[in-house]
């Protein structure tokens, strides 16, 4: 019988999360941004948890999704909120982005399920902003289409910050035109 070629597994996640909305003040979301917290303080000696306030989340604006293992345990979270420093444009800002070591293909469900819900809510482009020494996350946006962005907001002036952008694809009508968003 001939052998079978071994199977390269390095991009099918070993976890397929339950994505669910909660309170950006529920206790699981709480916990998982105390978590993040830690983790960006480690890294890079600010936790980041300035830049996010529960009051920065409208209803119908704005949305916090939590990703659990099928036993219902914590894998991550992120949230997508208006961006007010994009003035008329419909720009969310997306923020808290967050999956739990040793998970795999959670940040990437919860990032297309923010996505979906960002251009559900009439959004047309995300923008976000990392540090300069988190590679891994520059190397997870950009994988995911994200492009270098001017820094905005808080973030202008700042050498240590990195603003990626990506406009949101309108599904394309009925006409089989596709419709392009203006976001700049």
């Amino acid at each position: 019988m001939p052998q079978m070629p071994a199977i390269d597994h390095a991009d099918v996640p070993t976890d397929r999360p339950l994505l669910e909305p909660v309170p950006v003040t529920h206790p699981d979301a709480v916990l998982l941004m105390h978590q993040l917290n830690q983790r960006l303080a480690s890294l890079s000696g600010d936790s980041g948890a300035g830049g996010f306030e529960a009051a920065s989340m409208p209803a119908g604006r704005s949305v916090f999704l939590v990703a659990r293992s099928g036993d219902g345990a914590l894998l991550g979270c992120g949230a997508v909120r208006p961006l007010a420093q994009a003035g008329a444009a419909p720009v969310a800002e997306l923020k808290r982005m967050f999956a739990r070591e040793g998970t795999r293909g959670v940040g990437a469900a919860l990032l297309i399920a923010l996505e979906r819900d960002a251009l559900a809510m009439g959004y047309r482009a995300l923008w976000l902003e990392t540090r300069r020494v988190n590679d891994r996350a520059l190397r997870f946006y950009r994988r995911h289409g994200y492009s270098e962005i001017p820094n905005y907001g808080s973030y202008v002036g700042r050498q240590d910050a990195v603003c990626l952008g990506k406009p949101l694809r309108v599904a394309a009508s009925s006409d089989n035109q596709r419709k392009e968003p203006s976001w700049t």
